[in-house]
């Protein structure tokens, strides 16, 4: 959808209007608060968790058999009690709980657990979750209340994996596409305009207790400034907008920004190849980059630095002395050791093949294409030339392997679910390093949490000494929230978060009104 108006000049309208200290009722206009409604930029491909929906947890309509409190920690769901690891860390015991039914009013029991992950695991059914959940073996049913997952190798964040939405056993008689969006968790789907929005009513058998809010509607909204001018119009109850389009609204009646930080780390890929794949090529580019004013005139301070997959958001496992320096000097010096030479157009060339690469970035992300467009004029400071590609992910998806990508991606809760896909040996830009890969496989298979944190301590050092991208920073998110609900609980955002995601309304079956 196109903006009706350019973006500063929101901005003032928005300012006008919180100057005038008046309010809006809520968007759908219930005394009782009742109902909700949201915007979302972005609109869910699929609500069937073993094709990607709710990765992260808090979907809304699923419960997994653990969740993820404000803290990181994890707290039973589905599960009785926490998952049980064996002596050995070859397999995981869960305990059920027996008073859950899902939103159909059927009965939830080991045997949804049992086909849910069977599911997952069977390639065949065309789930895109497997590579996701690399180290489960499988599971089975132990007896009317318990379940055991087998591990192929110990896995000490795979309860955090366990946050994935349970099915009804009965719903895998049909191919995964088709499967109804039926689950245990406090909302169920009533409608689906799909490319409109999307409507949720409170699931009143919920084992947790039915929502005060009733109704939850999301609206599918992709442009930053028309977010933003409907939810000044009244139209919405929060959305997520860039800082300086939700800034305005701090002054607005009624109307709250909060902020979050995150994991969400943004990052530059650098494909195997002869110029994205030089050891040189990549090391200077990592010095090249001012990612402190990245973060501080690009982000307006909505960030923080970063320079490893392994953000500050990870306290007890992020090493704050694993970083490169901004040195343009450095960044030159060691393009020229490595006979990368200046040409009369200022762009670096080595036999005969120029410094030049293409960095694809989502078309319509503005934090992406901001950043990308900071990277290319620091790179062309020290004699790189990158091409900038705005491009659908249908395009991206075939060229990971050829072409740069501003990639996005992280969670604030184990760090073997941030950094082992996108380092290890076997990643979709063909990034290898044996002393990263045996950090990484140490940290996945250590239980004891000292021996986990010393493992990524080194697994940060050994990527510093050969990265493989040019970490940018951890982006923060920005919301604008009406104030007329209590239960609101901060949290650190994976990179997943919106409307029917993490963000200010992760827990909003626990709001009520004001």
């Amino acid at each position: 959808m196109r903006s009706l108006l350019p973006p500063l000049a929101l901005v003032a309208v928005l300012a006008a209007a919180g100057c005038t200290g008046t309010t809006t009722p809520n968007a759908e206009g219930t005394a009782d608060g009742s109902s909700i409604v949201l915007a979302d930029a972005t609109e869910p491909a699929t609500l069937n968790p073993l094709l990607g929906y709710g990765r992260d947890g808090v979907s809304k309509i699923y419960d997994g058999l653990v969740e993820h409190r404000a803290d990181r920690s994890l707290r039973p769901q589905l599960a009785a009690d926490l998952p049980q690891p064996a002596a050995d860390g070859l397999s995981w015991t869960v305990r059920l709980r027996d008073d859950v039914k899902f939103a159909d009013g059927s009965a939830f029991g080991p045997e949804d657990v049992v086909a849910t992950y069977r599911a997952l695991l069977d390639p065949a059914s065309g789930s895109t979750e497997r590579a996701a959940f690399g180290s489960l073996a499988g599971v089975e049913q132990l007896d009317v209340r318990t379940v055991r997952f087998a591990l192929t190798e110990p896995w000490a964040a795979f309860p955090h994996q366990l946050v994935l939405g349970v099915l009804p056993s009965e719903a895998f008689s049909v191919p995964l596409r088709d499967v109804r969006p039926v689950g245990t968790g406090p909302y169920k789907l009533v409608d689906w305009r799909k490319g409109d929005r999307m409507v949720l009513e409170s699931n009143p058998a919920h084992f947790g207790g039915e929502p005060r809010i009733r109704r939850l509607t999301v609206v599918f909204v992709p442009d930053d400034n028309t977010r933003g001018q409907r939810m000044q119009a009244g139209e919405f109850d929060g959305v997520e907008l860039p800082p300086r389009l939700a800034q305005p609204f701090a002054n607005a009646s009624g109307m709250r920004v909060v902020t979050h930080r995150s994991t969400d780390l943004r990052a530059v890929t650098l494909p195997a190849g002869p110029v994205t794949g030089d050891p040189a090529v990549r090391m200077a580019l990592n010095h090249a980059v001012n990612r402190k004013g990245v973060v501080d005139n690009l982000l307006g301070g909505n960030g923080s630095p970063a320079a490893t997959p392994i953000p500050d958001t990870l306290p007890e496992f992020y090493d704050p002395a694993a970083s490169f320096a901004y040195d343009k000097a450095q960044a030159e010096l060691l393009l020229d050791q490595a006979g990368w030479a200046r040409g009369a157009d200022g762009v670096r060339a080595r036999d005969g093949v120029p410094a030049r690469f293409t960095l694809m970035y989502p078309i319509g992300d503005v934090v992406r294409a901001d950043l990308a467009t900071a990277f290319v004029a620091d790179a062309k400071a020290v004699g790189v030339d990158v091409q900038l590609a705005g491009l659908g992910w249908d395009a991206i998806a075939p060229r990971l392997g050829a072409d740069a990508l501003l990639h996005g991606g992280g969670t604030p809760f184990d760090p073997d679910l941030t950094a082992y896909q996108p380092l290890h040996t076997g990643n979709p830009w063909g990034y290898s390093n044996p002393r990263v890969d045996a950090a990484l496989d140490a940290g996945r298979r250590l239980l004891d949490p000292a021996q986990r944190a010393a493992a990524y301590r080194q697994l940060q050092h050994a990527y510093l000494a050969a990265p493989g991208m040019v970490v940018l920073a951890a982006v923060q998110h920005t919301y604008v929230v009406r104030d007329n609900w209590t239960g609101y609980q901060e949290v650190v955002d994976p990179h997943a978060h919106g409307a029917l995601s993490w963000g200010p309304w992760w827990n909003l079956e626990k709001w009520t009104a004001r």
